[in-house]
Formats: structure tokens, C-alpha cells, sequence
């Protein structure tokens, strides 16, 4: 029996990874098309986080629900910044307006800062995956979930450097102002804590 689950878990997340490959391709093909250099940039990265996804699977065995996870990411990313939806790309769009913008200088709740939200609640769940191993019995949980929040963090910052290359590089870009970059990374620690209570909450740390 256990075997048998084992080999229909393998054969969900071979699909995870053939639909994940499917879409980025098919993006890569219309940013291409479209002469969307800044997308093309983002487009060699995505397929460098799926090897480096598959290189930790292997060692690490995310379970299935965290690598569909990742792969919604994938395609929430690609998408954000070709469809567009009332003359603007998705990223653009609001989810909810909360009409701050006189003191937050960029709109919120956009679907990018949606993006970032989700993003770095799958990113938090992959470090608790890396780390557990190495953590040792009767930790401090306040210690491991700081720790999770931070490294989450860091991983933001490393984002916020690749989207700062193509704005060096390129004349033109999407990535935005200061106040959209420091939304970034806002939402990216939002998901972390939320990644984080939810582990606290199923008593994984």
C-alpha cells in the first residue's frame, strides 16, 4: 500500500513539474515575441529556481501540496506580467483598493503585492523543510520561527536585486519606484509570519 502511494505521489508531482515547465515555456515563447527583455531575464531565472527546486526535492522531499504550491508562484509570476487585464499588465491591477496611496506613495493591495504575499509563504515552508533537519530537539520556537522570518527576508532581498538588474540594464522596466520595492519586501515578511504561525499553529516547530 505504501508503495503504491508512493508511486502515485511521484506520478502527481512528475505532472506538477511537466505542467510547471509547459507554462514557463509558453511564456518564454510570448516574451520573446513580444521583445519583453525584462521578462526574458525573469524567464532564465524561473527555470534556474525550478532546477534548484528540483536539486533540494531530492534531498529534502517537499511534500506534493508545497511543490503545486511553488508551481502556482510560477505561473502567478509569469502571468503578472503579460495578461493584462483594463489596458493594464495583472501585476498592475488591484485586488482590493485600500485607498492609502497619499501616504504609502503606491497603490495597495495590487495583485504583485499579492504575488509577493503568496511567494514567501511557499518560500518560508521550503527553508522549514531545509532547516527541520538540522534543528535540534527542544528548540526554541520563538528562535526557529525569527529564524524562518529572517531567512525568508533574505531571500526577498536576494529577489529585489534581480529585479534591480534589469532596471541597470534596460531603458525601460516594470519593477517601479522605491515605495514599490520597500511594498516588496513588506509583503514578503507578511507571508513569512504567516507561513510561520501556520507551522506553529499544526506544531511543526
Amino acid at each position: 500500500m505504501n508503495r503504491w502511494i508512493e508511486m502515485e505521489t511521484k506520478k502527481i508531482q512528475r505532472w506538477i513539474l511537466i505542467l510547471t515547465l509547459a507554462y514557463v515555456i509558453g511564456f518564454g515563447i510570448y516574451y520573446i515575441m513580444a521583445k519583453n527583455y525584462e521578462f526574458m531575464w525573469y524567464l532564465v531565472i524561473m527555470f534556474i529556481i525550478i532546477g534548484l527546486v528540483i536539486k533540494l526535492h531530492s534531498k529534502f522531499k517537499f511534500s506534493t501540496g508545497l511543490l503545486a504550491g511553488a508551481s502556482i508562484w510560477g505561473l502567478m509570476h509569469m502571468a503578472g506580467g503579460s495578461l493584462k487585464f483594463g489596458g493594464k499588465a495583472l501585476y498592475s491591477n488591484m485586488v482590493i483598493d485600500f485607498n492609502i496611496v497619499e501616504f504609502a506613495g503606491t497603490p495597495i493591495f495590487k495583485f504583485d503585492q499579492l504575488a509577493h504575499f503568496y511567494c514567501y509563504i511557499v518560500v518560508t515552508l521550503i527553508l522549514f523543510y531545509i532547516f527541520k533537519d538540522y534543528l535540534k530537539r527542544g528548540r526554541s520556537k520563538i528562535g526557529v520561527s525569527a529564524l524562518l522570518v529572517l531567512a525568508a527576508m533574505g531571500v526577498g532581498a536576494l529577489n529585489e536585486i534581480l529585479e534591480f538588474l534589469p532596471v541597470l540594464l534596460l531603458e525601460e522596466t516594470g519593477v517601479g519606484d522605491y515605495y514599490n520595492t520597500m511594498w516588496d519586501i513588506v509583503f514578503n515578511t507578511f507571508g513569512a509570519i504567516v507561513a510561520v504561525i501556520y507551522l506553529n499553529f499544526k506544531k511543526k516547530i
